[in-house]
C-alpha cells in the first residue's frame, strides 16, 4: 500500500480554514471542492495514458490522452459528494459512479445502504473519495467492494486520516495495488472514532445535520 501525503502550503491553509468551527458551511463546501482538486492532482499521477498523435499550428506530435477504459470515480455518500466536483474538473472523461455507507455509531463497523456501479470493473482504475479516514473501515469495505468487482488499482483520496485508518486499511487490502493520498495525517482516533484534532463530522458541515 502506497501512501502520499500532500506536502504544500496551500493545503495546509486551506485544511486551517476547514478545521475551524466558525467556518461556514458554504465556505466549507468551496474549500472542500478547492482542496479536493489540488489532492486530486497527487492522486492521479499514476492515471493511465495512452499516446495520440494531434496536429498543431506547427507541426504534428505524439500527445497522451486518458487511456480507455476509462478511470472511475466513486464518492462514497453522503460527505464524498463534496469532493466530486473537484475531482472531476480535473478528469472531466472519467466515468462516476456511486457507494452509500454509513458507520454505526456504536459498533464502529460499515455498513453499506446504495450503490450505483458497474457490475465488471475489470480493468478500472478506481479513485474513491471520502473525506475522513478514521477507523479505515468504510474505506476499507469501499475498496474490497470494488476489487470484487474486478478493479485492479484503486486509489483513494481524503482530506484527513489517522495512523489507526492507514494500519487498518493496510491490514485489509492484503497487499492489493492500492494508493491513499491525504491531505494531512493527523494524531489519532478519540473515543468516539473522531479525528483528533480533526475537523468534526465533514457531512454535517458540508450539508447540516438532517
Amino acid at each position: 500500500m502506497r501512501v502520499h501525503v500532500a506536502d504544500h502550503p496551500l493545503i495546509t491553509h486551506k485544511l486551517t480554514v476547514l478545521r475551524d468551527e466558525s467556518t461556514s458551511s458554504p465556505v466549507f463546501r468551496a474549500l472542500v471542492e478547492e482542496l479536493m482538486t489540488l489532492l486530486a492532482y497527487e492522486g492521479t499521477r499514476n492515471v493511465r495514458v495512452a499516446p495520440v498523435e494531434i496536429q498543431t499550428p506547427v507541426a504534428t506530435t505524439t500527445g497522451v490522452r486518458i487511456a480507455d477504459p476509462r478511470p472511475i470515480v466513486v464518492p462514497i455518500l453522503r460527505a464524498g459528494l463534496g469532493m466530486l466536483e473537484g475531482m472531476v474538473k480535473l478528469v472531466p472523461t472519467a466515468e462516476v459512479g456511486f457507494l452509500g455507507m454509513a458507520r454505526n455509531e456504536e459498533t464502529l463497523e460499515p455498513t453499506t445502504y446504495a450503490e450505483r456501479l458497474p457490475e465488471d470493473l475489470s480493468g478500472r482504475q478506481c479513485f474513491v473519495l471520502d473525506p475522513m479516514l478514521a477507523t479505515g473501515g468504510s474505506l476499507a469495505a469501499a475498496m474490497e467492494y470494488l476489487f470484487a468487482r474486478g478493479a485492479d488499482d484503486v486509489t483513494a483520496i481524503c482530506i484527513l486520516g489517522t495512523p489507526e485508518g492507514l494500519e487498518a486499511v493496510e491490514k485489509a487490502m492484503h497487499g492489493r495495488e492500492v494508493t491513499i493520498v491525504l491531505g494531512a495525517l493527523d494524531e489519532r482516533l478519540n473515543e468516539h472514532g473522531f479525528i483528533v484534532p480533526g475537523l468534526g463530522d465533514a457531512g454535517d458541515r458540508l450539508y447540516g445535520t438532517v
